[in-house]
Order: structure tokens, then sequence, then C-alpha cells
């Protein structure tokens, strides 16, 4: 290549890294101007509310209500989150709030209109900042009015595409299914009650304004939080699983049950670790919780275990067999397997084996003609198989929350350890979480509008995350699965049975 032409590459190249250096350093300085400048403090009904944009990957909203916890809603996507501090509440507006419902439906214009104003104070600040950001810093490292002004021109061009970016991803919505990070006994009161679950506010700026006004409640000068008053014409229903003979869990779930006015508990199985007589007195705690205890067997819990929960005023055992409880059907199952004995450990009965046994109880369910409003089963292989048999499944046995929507209609709803999985869960190198889970029912149609998923944890187990969602389609037609070839039902027990007796042995 010819001298003057790599010279006129070199000359080419350096020009447009340098193009490059400037638009970099414009964008950058629109970007520290954006996080400066946004900031704003404006009154939001009876509260003082700071505004303020901060750096994220994920985007959201999150509204600080110290001490009480955060929380943070799922407003957009963007390298940039906005952040809602509550820095004051003006009593007497409070009170009025508390003592008159009426209240809170007449300042929602009010409430929507300040958030408006104080947002709209704290974007003009930012936009500003950002773009004098932008000129100032090529400015000054280049010494090129031309520069500074391209300068400008990447932080307008930066502000344009976040911007985009925030309108095209913004999902009001978000206010409905918040996530709640702070004290448990707080919990409920922030996240608002069922009928928030149910009603999906049809209004941004009512959820808004429900949303300050569960927030203004909290932070009344009382004495003590006033009272968590749920809908009337909601279920609730707190899901455990996997105790696995943690003496913590029954505060934990007499908290969560006390806090959330739970209507009964449903334990999809393995309370016990080794199923010994020896741990049978484990299950007197369950009398404590003063509301219905609906329970099944897990591959840890014996027969014996069984007869111990049987054995509690407030239990109800279910063993291939349904029963009514608070207005809903409920069908439940023992686990087939009892792991100490090592003929029914996980090596010798897998999956396959479990949702052959599961397919031919559904059967036998089928012929009934008496479907439930809900299936529970230990193991997840297993209850797959009441697939379309009824709108909701529970299980438990894999120690990590999940749900999925099964091509029946039928939500398969998996439970995490409310036990941390016994001290087995310390094994790990991240302890497992206590997981429960808060479901609402409706008492009209008995489908499930929507849940609470609870991840406690800190000193004294006194810190929750809670993540709210909502069932999308709660009155979604079940239809029967697709025809399969008729199982071949073989008992995974040498017996037939599962043995009464216990031994130390354990998976």
């Amino acid at each position: 290549m010819a001298p003057t032409a790599r010279r006129a590459r070199a000359v080419l190249s350096g020009r447009w890294a340098r193009l490059a250096l400037v638009l970099a350093v414009g964008a950058a300085g629109g970007y520290a101007g954006l996080l400066l400048g946004g900031h704003a403090t404006t009154p939001v009904g009876p509260t003082d509310v700071q505004f303020a944009l901060t750096p994220s990957w994920d985007g959201g909203t999150t509204l600080k209500l110290p001490p009480l916890g955060a929380l943070h809603l799922d407003t957009h996507w963007g390298p940039v989150s906005l952040e809602a501090r509550v820095i004051d509440l003006r009593p007497d507006e409070a009170r009025k709030l508390i003592e008159n419902d009426a209240e809170l439906d007449r300042v929602t214009d009010q409430i929507a209109e300040e958030i408006r104003h104080g947002v709209s104070v704290m974007l003009a600040r930012a936009l500003g900042l950002s773009l004098l950001l932008g000129f100032l810093a090529a400015l000054a490292l280049f010494r090129s009015w031309r520069r500074a002004l391209l300068g400008l021109a990447a932080s307008a061009t930066g502000l344009i595409a976040l911007t985009l970016a925030v309108v095209l991803t913004f999902n009001p919505q978000s206010v409905a299914e918040p996530r709640y990070t702070g004290l448990l006994a707080n919990a409920p009161q922030v996240v608002g009650d069922a009928q928030s679950v149910a009603a999906r506010f049809s209004v941004y700026r009512a959820q808004l304004a429900h949303l300050v006004g569960n927030v203004s409640k909290l932070y009344a000068a009382t004495s003590t939080l006033p009272t968590y008053e749920p809908d009337p014409s909601t279920l609730r229903v707190l899901h455990v699983s996997d105790i696995h003979i943690n003496p913590a869990a029954w505060n934990v779930i007499r908290s969560v049950s006390a806090q959330f006015q739970a209507d009964l508990i449903i334990d999809s199985g393995d309370l016990m670790d080794h199923g010994t007589k020896a741990e049978d007195k484990f299950a007197d705690a369950i009398s404590d919780l003063k509301v219905p205890y609906v329970y099944v067997r897990g591959n840890h819990d014996s027969k014996g275990t069984q007869k111990a929960v049987a054995r509690q005023k407030n239990a109800i055992v279910l063993d291939d067999t349904t029963r009514e409880v608070e207005g809903l059907r409920i069908y439940g199952v023992g686990d087939p397997r009892y792991t100490p004995d090592k003929s029914t450990r996980d090596d010798f009965v897998g999956a396959d084996q479990l949702r052959a046994v599961g397919l031919t109880l559904a059967d036998k369910l089928r012929s009934t003609g008496k479907l439930p409003d809900i299936a529970v089963a230990h193991d997840p292989a297993e209850a797959e198989a009441f697939s379309g048999l009824t709108p909701l499944i529970l299980a438990g046995h894999a120690h990590a929350r999940s749900t999925k929507l099964l091509p029946t209609g039928t939500r398969l709803f998996v439970q995490g350890s409310t036990g941390g999985a016994g001290l087995r869960g310390l094994e790990r190198e991240e302890p497992t979480p206590i997981e429960l889970s808060v479901l609402y029912f409706s008492r009209a149609t008995h489908r499930l509008q929507g849940w609470d998923d609870l991840r406690l944890g800190g000193l004294g187990l006194t810190s929750a995350q809670i993540e709210r969602h909502l069932e999308p389609d709660p009155d979604r037609p079940i239809k029967p699965p697709a025809p399969s070839p008729p199982p071949t039902p073989t008992s995974p027990f040498p017996s037939g049975e599962p043995p009464t007796s216990t031994s130390p042995r354990r998976r």
C-alpha cells in the first residue's frame, strides 16, 4: 500500500476514533447529569415523598418506606430506575384516611396529580442537567465548541433512546404485583388485601391512591398498626411444605397465618425427617395454629407420622380422600414411598413409577364424578397425573418453589421448603431459604385469583421478601388430558403397602 494511502487511512481512522470518543464523553456526561439532576421532593397525600433516578440494569420503581421496608414494581425496563422514598408524614391528614374510607376515594385525583407534578419536576431537572453536563464534559475535555455540540447531541440521543425504552416497556399493571422486602409484621398492610388481587385495579391512578393509602395507614402516629382487614369475598390458604422437623418453621407459620388471617393451611408433606416415633411429638404444634390444617404424607413421613398428625384436633389428613374445608373441595394423597425403607427410596422408585401410581388414583377420582377444587400430593411427578381433574395441584419435595400452567389448564404449584429443608439446608454453601405462599381464592367460584410468595430470612426470621402474582385467567376452562396408554400400576412396595415401622435411614 502506498504511503499516501496509509496516511489517509490513519487520518480517517483517527477521526472516527475521536468522534467516537466525543460521543462517548457526551453520553457519559449526559447520564451523570441525569442521575445528579434527577431529584425532587413533593407532597403526596398525607406524606412527603422524595423522588430520585438511580442507576439500574433492570429499571423498575422502588418505593422505600423506612423503617418498614420497600416495595419494588417492575414498571419499566432501562438503565435508570425510579426511587420514591417517604420522608415525612402529616399525622392529621393520615388519620383522616384511617378513620374515613371515603376520604381515600376523594384524594384519588389529588394523589395522581401530586405524583405527576413531582415526577415532572424531577424529570425537568434531570433532562436539563443531562444536556448541560454532556455539553460541558465535551467542552472541558476537547476545548472545542464544535465537539461540545457533538457531546450535547450524544446526550440528547441517549435521552431519546432512554425515553423510548421506558415508554415501550411501561407496565401500569405492575402496581398490582409488588415485591415487598422488610418486616414480616408489616407485609399484609403494605402489599394490600386480596381484593386488590382479584379486582386488578382497572385504573392506574386508583392503584397509586390505594398504595399511598396503605402506606399512610402504616405511618400513622398511633400506638399500634391498624388491623389488617382482608377482602371478605376471598379465601386465604397458606401453603407450606417440607418442614423437615425444623422448630423455627412453626413460628414462621404461626406469624404468617396470623398476619394474613389465613382461613386454612395446606401442608404438602415431609413434616418429619425420619418418621420415627420419637419425632411424633413435633406434630403437636399443629393444634396451636387455630385454623384447619390439611396434611398429606411425604416420603420422609411414616404412617406413624400420619397418625400423629391426625390426633391434632384441627388436622385433616388426606390419603386418597376428599374433604370440604372452608368451602373448598380438597383431594389429597400420601406419598407411596417411605424414605427410611430402602426398597421405596428414590433410587428404587423413580418418577415413572410415581406417575403410574398417580394415574391410577386419578382414574379412580375421575370415576367418582366429584372433582376437587385442589389436589395435593407430595412429589410433583405423582401430582402431575391429576392434570385436567382440578384447576390447581399443590406439591412439594423439590425444596425449590416453582409453578407452571399445564396444557389442560391446571396449574401445578410446587412449594419450597418451609423448614429450610431442616438441618440438611445448612449443608449447602447457601442455606435453603424458608418459603411459603398465601393463595387467594374466590369464595364464589373457588378458583385461584393470585398468590403471595414469601421468602423469609434475617435475624429471628423477621424480614420477608414477598412477591405478588396474579392468575392471568382465573376462570379458564379445565380440559381432560390427551389420551395416553393405560398405566401398568405396580406397587413400589414389596408388600404392596408402605411399612409402618421406622428406621434411622434416610435419603
